[in-house]
């Protein structure tokens, strides 16, 4: 059932209560479909009991397809849910939105760019919504709560549950400062189905979708075509022909996404022009505020990531990896006797493409 056909059915019946109790003659008189009285005449009660114990709990509410508040922008879209679990402020769901995703192995300057471009947008006046999952996700959704944003996080599982798990405080942050939003149930587990539905969900509520580092077979191209066949603008940023991650970027901007590489662009790009000129004002605010990245295994293998597939400065490789200066000057020394990197001109480093590696 469309959002349509259950705004007409909750209309005519008077509600979402009246739904709950109503009988089948009576729901078929309001325009139910045959097929679809089960569901509403045979719930399932432990199910209900669990969401309405979580409905209980304050800053918790659901937001069914009569209700004013529901967000017009996915109320537009072809299968939108016919109701959507909040944990937060359901208002922020109708704000102005542009989507950030991509890699969950993302490198350290793919979070730091995710981490910048979203607290940057935020300070022009754009709301930033992800899916909470490790890598570029995270990383926009703490870039925006930096920036005094509101970040609102589109989620594959019901919401009495984090995934990931890791990811707990984070979500706190969200509903604390936008919200958590979901069309599962209590008690859905984070199933593999789920995210292709949840991202159709991502790309709706939002203006946009900007793809920072995806693989050539990637979730986030996923989104990127469900947000080109709602209408939305498809934007990624390129990166360099070493990185696998770039791929997926590079396949979309082939495709026809529009190439971005700065917040600018990306608001020129949604219609947001006017907004442009805030967000580098934001970005000379936001001054040393940085993305704190993930835990590799081993200091080479986190310096390594650190230095991504574009020359970096020492100073620059320091901050990304949190390591004290002597331990990174060490490791420098030891990959480059590996082969691994090379020193450039200006106190610079950069990886040796995988070719050139003997």
């Amino acid at each position: 059932m469309d959002v349509a056909s259950a705004r007409s059915l909750l209309e005519r019946l008077g509600g979402a209560e009246a739904l709950l109790t109503a009988t089948g003659s009576e729901l078929i008189r309001a325009g139910a479909a045959p097929s679809g009285l089960p569901l509403f005449l045979e719930p399932d009660e432990a199910a209900l009991a669990r969401d309405l114990r979580w409905l209980g709990i304050p800053g918790h509410s659901l937001l069914t397809a009569d209700d004013p508040g529901y967000p017009p922008q996915l109320a537009a879209t072809a299968g939108a849910p016919v109701a959507l679990f909040v944990e937060g402020e359901p208002s922020v769901l109708s704000l102005p939105q542009l989507a950030i995703v991509g890699s969950r192995a993302a490198t350290a300057a793919g979070r730091e760019t995710a981490f910048e471009f979203a607290a940057r947008l935020c300070a022009a006046g754009l709301a930033v919504t992800s899916g909470l999952a490790t890598g570029i996700d995270a990383a926009a959704h703490r870039g925006a709560l930096a920036a005094g944003g509101v970040t609102i996080a589109v989620c594959g599982t019901g919401l009495d549950q984090v995934y990931p798990v890791e990811h707990a405080k984070l979500a706190a942050a969200i509903a604390t400062r936008g919200a958590l939003v979901s069309e599962f149930s209590t008690g859905t587990p984070p199933v593999a189905a789920n995210f292709p539905r949840r991202n159709r969900l991502l790309s709706g509520l939002a203006r946009g979708v900007l793809v920072i580092e995806a693989a050539a077979r990637s979730g986030s191209l996923i989104t990127a075509r469900l947000a080109g066949e709602q209408g939305r603008d498809v934007m990624a940023l390129p990166g360099s022909i070493h990185n696998a991650l770039s791929r997926g970027c590079h396949r979309l901007i082939k495709d026809g996404a529009a190439l971005v590489e700065s917040p600018e662009e990306v608001l020129a790009t949604i219609g947001f022009p006017d907004l442009a000129a805030a967000a580098g004002t934001g970005a000379q605010a936001m001054g040393g505020v940085r993305n704190s990245g993930g835990e590799l295994d081993s200091a080479k293998e986190i310096l390594l990531n650190a230095l991504g597939f574009e020359p970096a400065e020492f100073d620059k490789l320091i901050e990304r990896t949190g390591l004290p200066a002597h331990a990174v000057v060490s490791m420098l020394q030891l990959l480059e006797l590996e082969g691994l990197i090379e020193s450039l001109a200006g106190g610079r480093y950069s990886r040796i493409p995988p070719r050139q590696i003997r």
